[in-house]
């Protein structure tokens, strides 16, 4: 008997010794995967998460239930994403067994010129205001997308986000504070109040927030399709709005815009096909710093060491004066994307770091011919939906079409205003964006659908998040939970330059040895700003089942069934 108690205490200490290494084996804490096989879904705000498999169960595929949940994400997380703002996906189509980019950014008024810019004195296009507009192409993607591959019809695809909108929704923690700090800066512009703060402030936690100029929108796009917004009454009303408050984005820059398909780009790390999509976006920077870490056995240096952290700030800094330089519309520009990410490039870039030593700068390679959402979705058939949306800075531009319901973006101020560079600001041109959603197949079969938001951060979590799975393995929640490093400071599309090796911002969780040593090696090192590690939504599919993952971060959520 006293054998056998012996035994039951000593299996009870090792089970909750397993679950204590689980829970923080590596200084973090994180929590189970969400495993299901019918379907499943990650956002960054519970309900719209449920909203997707409420489409999922309906009968809706992972297309369907993607536009309904930013859709649904668009009214419930203003101050990250939006119908006023930009969209792109990557989709794995389970009938073709193929991958399918899709580029839906807007683009520059045709009736704003450089020299207007010039001509008031301008050094950088504002934050801010009527002149940081572009054309939103959130819409058009969700009708690409529905078009291509939908099944369900979209009035019942958008039900869901017009009844949240009508009758109201209780605001959840981070995204109540993030509408309160934006409405302190963008309370007058005009039409910001009527929406966001009603009673003349912004709503708290818990309290209802109803958008019903946002529900009549969404209403007349579900009834006449995507011209109600790009050629009918909606275009007509920004087109007023803007010219009554000094803007230039008109009627026919919205009637003349449109998506396109484009093929994602792919490296191979460690035996699996990493897929973004190719510029006027920054996901080829994730490619680039995982074919210069590829070489080097990081799985023996181990999470969190100053030897691993170096190497990838260093892979960063040389990634992000290319992205600085290089990326742009490839309309206007000859972007050799091959080369960039080939691994004959990535020798060469490799050589210049200094495995003991911080650089101050680098300089661009020699070439031959902070806020938005992410989610994921997959259904039962196979189909899988990398999707990522945005307004760019903040809330977007604070410009508020009259009646509408959502703020238009501010990706205008990412165009450079130095002649001569790729990103130089030109009319009808798409701007460098951020948003970047990513995939990853073997052996031809998908893998995972993963992102990571916030601005700059984002390449740098996409290989965080890959590292972390395919060389330190951790599981799928886990490798989001982790601890980050955020390195700012390098020469940005607008033309600033970084200066002295930037700024290591380092999230708690990394040992004070790393730290000092890193300290040595000659890095800056920043205590942890909340806010600046994105947010991070991730989908793996293996033996047939889903796995789902939703940090801490944010408010978010992964679901299946």
């Amino acid at each position: 008997m006293k054998l056998s108690i012996s035994i039951l205490i000593i299996l009870t200490i090792s089970n909750h010794m397993y679950a204590q290494r689980r829970l923080s084996g590596y200084d973090f804490t994180t929590r189970s995967e969400i495993i299901a096989t019918h379907g499943m879904a990650a956002t960054s705000q519970p309900l719209a998460t449920q909203v997707a498999l409420d489409i999922l169960k309906m009968g809706g595929n992972a297309i369907d239930a993607a536009i309904a949940a930013n859709a649904t994400i668009g009214l419930m997380e203003p101050n990250s994403n939006g119908i006023g703002g930009d969209l792109f996906a990557i989709i794995w189509d389970a009938k073709t067994r193929k991958l399918y980019g899709l580029n839906a950014s807007g683009r520059s008024p045709a009736g704003l010129t450089l020299d207007y810019f010039k001509s008031k004195g301008y050094e950088m296009v504002p934050e801010l205001g009527p002149l940081s507009v572009s054309v939103p192409g959130c819409v058009d993607g969700w009708f690409e997308m529905h078009g291509k591959f939908g099944t369900m019809p979209m009035e019942q695809i958008l039900q869901p986000a017009i009844d949240y909108a009508s009758e109201g929704f209780p605001l959840s923690e981070i995204i109540a504070e993030g509408i309160a700090g934006n409405s302190r800066v963008l309370a007058n512009y005009p039409g910001f109040k009527d929406v966001y703060m009603p009673n003349g402030r912004s709503l708290e936690k818990g309290e209802i927030f109803k958008n019903p100029y946002l529900s009549k929108t969404l209403i007349l796009i579900a009834k006449d399709g995507r011209d109600a917004f790009y050629k009918g009454e909606i275009a007509r009303t920004i087109d007023k709005y803007m010219k009554e408050n000094g803007g230039f984005l008109s009627y026919n820059d919205l009637k003349n815009h449109k998506s396109e398909w484009v093929e994602p780009a792919s490296t191979n790390y460690r035996g699996y096909d990493v897929w973004e999509l190719p510029p006027n976006g920054q996901g080829i920077a994730a490619l680039q710093m995982l074919n210069i870490l590829e070489a080097y056995d990081l799985k023996s240096m181990g999470f969190g060491t100053s030897e691993y952290m170096h190497l990838l700030i260093e892979a960063k800094k040389l990634a992000f004066e290319d992205r600085s330089k290089f990326y742009a519309d490839p309309d206007f520009n000859e972007i050799p994307v091959d080369w960039l990410i080939s691994k004959d490039y990535a020798a060469e870039r490799r050589e210049l770091i200094n495995t003991d030593r911080s650089a101050a700068n680098y300089e661009p390679g020699n070439l031959r011919n902070g806020d938005t959402i992410y989610m994921t979705v997959a259904d039962e058939q196979g189909n899988m939906v990398s999707l990522i949306q945005s307004n760019y800075f903040g809330m977007g531009s604070g410009m508020t079409p009259t009646g509408l319901g959502f703020v238009l973006q501010n990706r205008g101020n990412l165009f450079n205003l130095k002649e001569g560079h790729f990103n130089t600001y030109e009319p009808n041109k798409r701007p460098f964006h951020t948003i970047i959603p990513a995939f990853v197949t073997k052996g031809g079969e998908p893998f995972l659908s993963f992102g990571v938001m916030g601005g700059s951060m984002q390449p740098q979590g996409h290989v965080q998040v890959l590292v972390n799975l395919l060389d330190f393995g951790m599981n799928l929640q886990e490798a989001g939970d982790a601890p980050r490093i955020n390195h700012s400071g390098s020469s940005q599309p607008t033309g600033q330059k970084m200066s002295d090796g930037g700024t290591v911002n380092l999230e708690y969780g990394f040992s004070s040895k790393a730290i000092q040593d890193l300290l040595r090696k000659g890095h800056a090192i920043k205590a942890s700003t909340p806010g600046i590690f994105g947010g991070y939504q991730a989908m793996m599919l293996k033996d047939g089942v889903y796995y789902g993952a939703s940090e801490s971060r944010k408010d978010g959520q992964a679901a299946g069934y």
